[in-house]
């Protein structure tokens, strides 16, 4: 355990490397960003090991592992590094008008559908800069929202994405969250369907149903509210994306649960339509995710500024809706 005195013995490098070790998970990549030798990363981990009176990373086949005083430390180093950035630091100018920098958001397919059509529209002001979408998906077997995300909080910490956007709230501690949109769900299908006249229980749970699962897999969260009442519903098969899901529905009698903004949005092109459900299946909000010390890249903050001004302005997610 530190104590008062100690602090006039710490080097401030250390943290860094242990933020830097703690993102890449391995001493190769961690000497190769810092631009030091392995030889002095091992010994920065010994003096923080140390330091900390623990081993902090253990060697696996692929790098390192953090141990569980590493995580417990990874939140706090990070906000105090933030801090001592924002006392140091004056925000990057950023120029978009200039810039030929390229941006990499994470989202799925559902939410990339909804939100890279408006942010596209708005990039005319920045003719030479690039966006990019990666789709993300949550970690299979995973329903605790924090855990289920947790490869996508591990593609921002290794900087493979800029800015996730996710349907989780709270978020890790050494990440910043600002609300892009509330989403919920329909029942989508095509625009003759019989159902379109009268949408009840009974009815949605008699119709064939079309399930939107990467892994395949029949079982989906409405089963699990439907479980709840008693109810079952009759899957006919599954899609791996949102979108795919969507141009199945026109030439066929089957229904899915879908976004309503994707619905709404890219719907009318299929003939395809949205009915509120028989049954609660629950509204959440999509955040947009970044690291904390994001605020200090003035191109991010740009980017986030727009994203959120584009997702305002638009009617469909916009305050009216």
């Amino acid at each position: 355990m530190l104590n008062q005195t100690d602090l006039s013995r710490i080097d401030l490098n250390l943290l860094v490397l242990f933020e830097t070790v703690m993102e890449e998970r391995h001493v190769g990549r961690t000497a190769t960003r810092m631009n030091l030798s392995p030889s002095a990363i091992s010994h920065g981990l010994t003096r923080l090991r140390r330091l900390f009176d623990d081993p902090l990373f253990l060697r696996t086949p692929r790098g390192v592992a953090p141990t569980d005083r590493a995580e417990e430390l990874r939140a706090p180093v990070a906000d105090a590094l933030d801090r001592l950035r924002e006392i140091l630091t004056e925000p990057e100018a950023f120029d978009p008008t200039q810039s030929r920098r390229r941006f990499m958001l994470g989202a799925t397919d559902g939410i990339s559908a909804v939100v890279l059509p408006r942010l596209i529209g708005r990039l005319s002001m920045a003719p030479s800069i690039r966006v990019g979408c990666r789709e993300l998906l949550p970690d299979p077997g995973e329903h605790v929202p924090q855990r289920a995300w947790q490869s996508s909080f591990e593609l921002l910490d290794s900087r493979a994405i800029d800015i996730a956007i996710l349907p989780v709230d709270p978020v890790p501690g050494r990440f910043a969250a600002e609300p892009l949109y509330q989403e919920d769900f329909v029942v989508a299908m095509r625009a003759q369907h019989p159902l379109t006249k009268s949408l009840t229980l009974d009815g949605y749970c008699a119709a064939r149903h079309l399930l939107v699962s990467q892994s395949g897999d029949t079982d989906g969260f409405v089963d699990t509210i439907l479980a709840k009442l008693g109810r079952r519903r009759s899957m006919a098969a599954t899609a791996p994306n949102f979108m795919l899901a969507l141009s199945l529905l026109p030439d066929s009698d089957l229904i899915a649960a879908l976004p309503r903004r994707l619905v709404e949005l890219h719907g009318p092109r299929y003939g395809v339509v949205g009915l509120d459900p028989p049954l609660a299946l629950g509204a959440f909000t999509l955040n947009a995710v970044l690291p904390s010390r994001a605020r200090f890249d003035g191109g991010l903050a740009w980017l986030l500024a727009l994203l959120k001004e584009a997702m305002l302005d638009d009617p469909l997610v916009g305050p009216s809706s």
